[in-house]
Protein backbone atom coordinates (compact mmCIF):
# COMPACT_ATOMS: atom_id res chain seq x y z
CA UNK A 1 0.00 0.00 0.00
CA UNK A 2 2.79 2.42 0.95
CA UNK A 3 4.53 1.64 -2.32
CA UNK A 4 1.37 2.52 -4.28
CA UNK A 5 0.99 5.79 -2.38
CA UNK A 6 4.61 6.70 -3.13
CA UNK A 7 4.01 6.05 -6.81
CA UNK A 8 0.77 8.06 -6.75
CA UNK A 9 2.50 11.10 -5.19
CA UNK A 10 5.42 10.68 -7.57
CA UNK A 11 3.02 11.17 -10.48
CA UNK A 12 2.77 7.62 -11.76
CA UNK A 13 -0.51 7.29 -13.75
CA UNK A 14 -3.29 5.53 -11.83
CA UNK A 15 -3.73 2.98 -14.62
CA UNK A 16 -0.16 1.85 -13.98
CA UNK A 17 -0.88 1.31 -10.31
CA UNK A 18 -2.88 -1.82 -11.02
CA UNK A 19 0.01 -3.60 -12.71
CA UNK A 20 3.03 -2.09 -11.04
CA UNK A 21 6.31 -3.59 -12.00
CA UNK A 22 8.86 -2.82 -9.31
CA UNK A 23 11.77 -2.78 -11.72
CA UNK A 24 10.21 -0.13 -13.94
CA UNK A 25 9.64 2.27 -11.08
CA UNK A 26 12.89 1.86 -9.14
CA UNK A 27 14.18 5.24 -10.36
CA UNK A 28 11.02 6.92 -9.03
CA UNK A 29 11.40 5.16 -5.66
CA UNK A 30 15.07 6.12 -5.52
CA UNK A 31 14.26 9.80 -6.15
CA UNK A 32 11.53 9.76 -3.47
CA UNK A 33 13.88 8.26 -0.93
CA UNK A 34 16.63 10.73 -1.80
CA UNK A 35 14.21 13.59 -1.18
CA UNK A 36 13.54 12.22 2.31
CA UNK A 37 17.22 11.59 3.16
CA UNK A 38 18.27 15.19 3.98
CA UNK A 39 15.65 15.38 6.73
CA UNK A 40 17.05 12.23 8.31
CA UNK A 41 20.61 13.53 8.46
CA UNK A 42 19.98 17.23 8.95
CA UNK A 43 21.80 19.19 11.57
CA UNK A 44 20.35 22.37 12.96
CA UNK A 45 22.97 25.07 13.28
CA UNK A 46 21.59 27.80 15.52
CA UNK A 47 24.86 29.71 15.90
CA UNK A 48 28.46 29.08 14.90
CA UNK A 49 31.10 28.65 17.59
CA UNK A 50 32.93 31.76 16.36
CA UNK A 51 29.77 33.87 16.54
CA UNK A 52 29.04 32.60 20.06
CA UNK A 53 32.54 33.49 21.26
CA UNK A 54 32.36 36.93 19.60
CA UNK A 55 28.94 37.58 21.14
CA UNK A 56 30.18 36.48 24.57
CA UNK A 57 32.92 39.12 24.51
CA UNK A 58 30.95 41.91 22.79
CA UNK A 59 32.79 41.42 19.51
CA UNK A 60 36.28 41.58 21.05
CA UNK A 61 37.21 38.04 22.08
CA UNK A 62 40.61 37.27 23.56
CA UNK A 63 42.90 34.75 21.90
CA UNK A 64 41.91 31.13 22.41
CA UNK A 65 43.89 29.25 25.03
CA UNK A 66 44.31 25.54 25.69
CA UNK A 67 43.81 23.60 28.90
CA UNK A 68 45.80 20.37 28.95
CA UNK A 69 43.97 17.54 30.65
CA UNK A 70 46.10 15.82 33.26
CA UNK A 71 45.12 12.27 34.24
CA UNK A 72 43.20 13.25 37.39
CA UNK A 73 41.18 15.92 35.57
CA UNK A 74 40.48 13.57 32.68
CA UNK A 75 39.21 10.97 35.17
CA UNK A 76 36.87 13.57 36.69
CA UNK A 77 35.52 14.41 33.21
CA UNK A 78 34.97 10.72 32.50
CA UNK A 79 33.11 10.33 35.81
CA UNK A 80 30.75 13.13 34.80
CA UNK A 81 30.28 11.79 31.27
CA UNK A 82 29.94 8.12 32.29
CA UNK A 83 32.24 7.23 29.39
CA UNK A 84 35.80 7.80 28.21
CA UNK A 85 37.09 11.16 27.06
CA UNK A 86 39.42 10.98 24.06
CA UNK A 87 40.75 14.53 24.04
CA UNK A 88 44.02 15.61 25.63
CA UNK A 89 43.20 19.30 25.71
CA UNK A 90 40.26 21.69 25.63
CA UNK A 91 40.16 25.09 23.96
CA UNK A 92 38.67 28.05 25.80
CA UNK A 93 38.60 31.86 25.87
CA UNK A 94 39.16 33.82 29.07
CA UNK A 95 39.01 37.44 30.09
CA UNK A 96 39.07 38.37 33.77
CA UNK A 97 36.60 36.17 35.66
CA UNK A 98 34.82 35.04 32.47
CA UNK A 99 35.61 31.93 30.49
CA UNK A 100 33.87 30.61 27.39
CA UNK A 101 33.74 26.95 26.39
CA UNK A 102 32.41 25.23 23.29
CA UNK A 103 31.85 21.58 24.17
CA UNK A 104 30.13 18.55 22.68
CA UNK A 105 28.36 15.53 24.13
CA UNK A 106 26.30 12.79 22.54
CA UNK A 107 22.56 13.02 23.10
CA UNK A 108 21.22 9.70 21.89
CA UNK A 109 23.52 9.01 18.95
CA UNK A 110 24.88 12.34 17.72
CA UNK A 111 26.85 15.18 19.32
CA UNK A 112 25.18 18.31 20.62
CA UNK A 113 27.47 21.35 20.36
CA UNK A 114 26.98 23.77 23.23
CA UNK A 115 28.44 27.16 24.13
CA UNK A 116 28.82 27.94 27.83
CA UNK A 117 29.90 31.16 29.53
CA UNK A 118 31.18 30.92 33.10
CA UNK A 119 31.46 34.13 35.09
CA UNK A 120 32.82 34.15 38.63
CA UNK A 121 32.45 30.34 38.91
CA UNK A 122 28.77 30.40 37.91
CA UNK A 123 27.04 29.75 34.59
CA UNK A 124 26.11 32.98 32.90
CA UNK A 125 24.90 31.59 29.57
CA UNK A 126 24.38 28.14 28.11
CA UNK A 127 23.29 27.85 24.51
CA UNK A 128 22.80 24.97 22.07
CA UNK A 129 24.82 25.87 19.00
CA UNK A 130 24.33 22.77 16.83
CA UNK A 131 21.72 20.06 17.35
CA UNK A 132 22.01 16.90 15.25
CA UNK A 133 19.48 14.54 16.85
CA UNK A 134 15.97 13.87 15.55
CA UNK A 135 14.42 14.36 19.00
CA UNK A 136 15.08 16.52 22.02
CA UNK A 137 15.63 19.82 20.21
CA UNK A 138 13.48 21.59 22.81
CA UNK A 139 16.60 22.01 24.95
CA UNK A 140 17.58 24.96 22.74
CA UNK A 141 14.80 27.17 24.08
CA UNK A 142 15.35 29.73 26.86
CA UNK A 143 12.60 28.18 29.03
CA UNK A 144 15.02 25.27 29.48
CA UNK A 145 18.48 26.85 29.30
CA UNK A 146 17.64 29.65 31.75
CA UNK A 147 17.48 27.04 34.52
CA UNK A 148 21.28 26.87 34.36
CA UNK A 149 21.80 30.60 34.93
CA UNK A 150 23.87 31.20 38.08
CA UNK A 151 24.31 27.46 38.65
CA UNK A 152 27.55 26.46 40.33
CA UNK A 153 29.33 23.22 41.07
CA UNK A 154 29.30 21.32 44.37
CA UNK A 155 32.35 19.52 45.79
CA UNK A 156 30.95 16.29 44.27
CA UNK A 157 31.02 17.93 40.80
CA UNK A 158 27.25 18.16 40.57
CA UNK A 159 25.17 21.24 39.82
CA UNK A 160 24.04 23.10 42.91
CA UNK A 161 20.46 23.10 41.66
CA UNK A 162 17.97 20.72 40.10
CA UNK A 163 17.37 21.01 36.37
CA UNK A 164 13.83 20.12 35.28
CA UNK A 165 13.71 17.71 32.37
CA UNK A 166 11.63 17.79 29.21
CA UNK A 167 9.39 14.87 28.33
CA UNK A 168 10.77 13.17 25.23
CA UNK A 169 14.14 14.91 25.52
CA UNK A 170 15.69 13.04 28.43
CA UNK A 171 18.97 12.18 26.70
CA UNK A 172 19.43 15.72 25.38
CA UNK A 173 18.74 17.15 28.84
CA UNK A 174 21.34 14.79 30.34
CA UNK A 175 23.90 15.79 27.71
CA UNK A 176 23.44 19.51 28.37
CA UNK A 177 23.58 18.98 32.14
CA UNK A 178 26.84 17.04 31.80
CA UNK A 179 28.32 19.79 29.63
CA UNK A 180 27.35 22.43 32.20
CA UNK A 181 29.12 20.44 34.93
CA UNK A 182 32.19 19.96 32.75
CA UNK A 183 32.45 23.66 31.87
CA UNK A 184 32.25 24.58 35.56
CA UNK A 185 34.88 21.97 36.45
CA UNK A 186 37.22 23.13 33.68
CA UNK A 187 36.77 26.75 34.73
CA UNK A 188 37.92 25.82 38.26
CA UNK A 189 41.26 24.78 36.77
CA UNK A 190 41.98 28.27 35.43
CA UNK A 191 43.82 31.06 37.20
CA UNK A 192 41.53 34.07 37.08
CA UNK A 193 42.89 37.57 37.43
Amino acid sequence: MMFKLMLFFAGVPSSALMNVRLKAYLPVIFICLMCLAPAARAENIYQTSDDFVNESFAGKPPEAEVLWLQDDLKKQLEDILDHGYEGKRVRYWKQGQRSVWVLEEIGKTKPITTGIVINNKKIEVIKVLVFRESRGWEIKYPFFTEQFTKAGLTHEHKLDRTIDGISGATLSVRALTKLARIALLLDQQLKHS
